[in-house]
């Protein structure tokens, strides 16, 4: 669905394999955690998907047949952003910022009817951190993204985006003026949830062909062409003046 309306946009961003590749950091720190918080090795094979962190780590909890009630799934989480603040080196190192990413952050960011920030499964902790060691933080209004401890499933995230931009920019968003970047299933299926615009990015592990089958508005083979990812995002182009 077409972003319409003559309003500010705001653009919301997933973060991993959209904006970076942080290699296979966060895997090791999961797994640091789940024996810290389950006394044994991760074992059982799962997957990200565009899950929230609620969700993924809720799932991991299961497979080895833990229940995320009591607390667990809560002292999970806790040790996770504790482990991956500890290899933050690592994730600089191992990890890179994909092709595109900061040229299209900073073109947005240089248009005064564009907000953009991030609706991703990570929690808010390693979102701010992923896009600090990156150096992509300053593009973004942390205030009125959607988090990985903000909902079980992804497509309940823009709600929260949505409330916040009320709260810290005196505009309720919808998603009419809305657009949603992400690299799989759930990033498309979240923006058509709520009418908004859907552009994917086949820079994951989800083909352009499924992207495209999925109904998402625009598929891009990746962001190395800002224009090309200017003209996705904003539809033929922002409507300059409108301002916030």
């Amino acid at each position: 669905m077409a972003t319409g309306g003559s309003g500010p946009r705001l653009v919301l961003w997933d973060i991993d394999h959209t904006l970076i590749d942080g290699g296979k950091v966060s895997r090791r720190a999961y797994a640091a955690a789940f024996r810290q918080v389950a006394g044994r090795t991760l074992e059982q094979p799962w997957q990200f998907d565009g899950r929230t962190e609620m969700a993924a780590a809720s799932e991991v909890l299961r497979l080895h047949g833990l229940s995320p009630e009591d607390g667990l799934l809560a002292a999970f989480l806790d040790l996770i952003v504790v482990e991956l603040r500890q290899r933050e080196a690592e994730l600089a190192a191992e990890g890179r910022v994909l092709a595109g990413a900061l040229e299209a952050l900073t073109a947005l960011g240089t248009m005064c009817d564009v907000r953009q920030s991030v609706l991703t499964g990570n929690l808010y902790a390693l979102a701010v951190l992923k896009m600090n060691v990156f150096g992509l933080a300053d593009h973004v209004d942390f205030r009125v993204g959607a988090y990985g401890e903000d909902a079980y499933e992804r497509i309940d995230l823009p709600a929260r985006a949505f409330a916040r931009t009320e709260e810290h920019l005196g505009r309720r968003h919808a998603g009419a003026d809305t657009v949603i970047v992400g690299d799989t299933l759930r990033d498309v299926a979240t923006a058509r949830a709520v009418g908004a615009r859907s552009v994917a990015v086949a820079t994951g592990s989800t083909s352009a062909a499924a992207l495209r089958a999925a109904g998402a508005d625009v598929v891009l083979t990746d962001l190395a062409d800002t224009e090309e990812v200017l003209s996705a995002l904003l539809g033929g182009g922002p409507d300059r003046g409108s301002g916030w």
